[in-house]
């Protein structure tokens, strides 16, 4: 095949990969705590050929001997944003908001392939019946929200308001006047690079440290004990997205107009083979 076509067609299969990133940043924008993720590219290998054999041919020259010619591009990241999103008020006692960047609540969530513990940063919390006397605090989407030993929270007896205060603690009045103080689970990010996207807003750790060469506590920091001064958060408000609208469609016009250059590029080089076929 040309080389032309295959350059082309190599970095065009890696456009689409960055088009399908930007379309799931847009299709998130209203989703609470989503962070915004961005494509960074890289050269696939060149290939050089030695055209000067002479080196004493080719003196007081400024660029590399030799020609090297390109294979194409390759996404070589799709990097997390931890950028903060914008707080948006709702006066509602179970929502809660992160105001550090990498803080996030660990919920459990269970699957076909079992339980595990995944993050958050989705503040809207709700509250799920267990027994006649007992509720359980879960998400949006039911998951478990755990506390700092990464137990379920259980709310027992009966409850008349809520606080979250602003170094993460539940605070639960009951009508007999009594109340219980529930440290909420909140984990540290500090490398976000290595977490792995689990579907429904959620993070998870990587199932293959040894082969990444790093261990789990590079890439968190469960925020338990003293390190609870560290946490920050907000009653009554959630963090909405921090995806730029004007910036994701602009990115995506340039994507667009890329692919395509290179689609045009396959053009070219079908027809400039046909001409060459052509010759009698």
């Amino acid at each position: 095949m040309n080389r032309t076509m295959i350059t082309a067609t190599n970095t065009l299969a890696q456009l689409q990969k960055q088009m399908d990133i930007i379309s799931n940043n847009l299709a998130n924008i209203d989703t609470t705590g989503y962070k915004r993720r961005e494509a960074t590219f890289s050269d696939l290998l060149f290939q050089e050929f030695r055209n000067q054999t002479n080196a004493n041919e080719e003196k007081n020259r400024l660029t590399p001997l030799g020609i090297r010619q390109g294979t194409g591009a390759r996404l070589s990241q799709s990097q997390i944003i931890m950028k903060q999103g914008n707080l948006k008020t709702t006066d509602r006692q179970l929502d809660v908001a992160f105001t550090k960047e990498g803080q996030y609540f660990r919920v459990l969530v269970q699957d076909e392939n079992g339980s595990s513990i995944q993050l958050t940063r989705d503040g809207s919390f709700h509250l799920s019946p267990i027994s006649k006397n007992e509720m359980m605090l879960v998400t949006g989407d039911g998951y478990s929200v755990l506390d700092e030993n990464n137990h379920p929270i259980y709310i027992t007896g009966d409850a008349k308001g809520y606080t979250f205060t602003e170094n993460g603690q539940l605070v639960v009045e009951k009508t007999n006047g009594t109340r219980q103080t529930i440290n909420l689970g909140v984990s540290l990010v500090k490398k976000p690079q290595f977490l792995v996207q689990k579907g429904d807003n959620l993070l998870g750790l990587p199932e293959n440290f040894a082969e990444l060469g790093v261990l789990k506590q590079d890439i968190l920091t469960e925020l338990n004990g003293p390190l609870r001064a560290q946490i920050a958060m907000k009653q009554g408000a959630l963090e909405q997205s921090n995806v730029d609208l004007s910036k994701e469609m602009t990115e995506l016009i340039n994507v667009q107009r890329s692919y395509q250059f290179q689609a045009r590029s396959i053009t070219i080089a079908d027809q400039m083979m046909g001409l060459v076929n052509g010759i009698r």
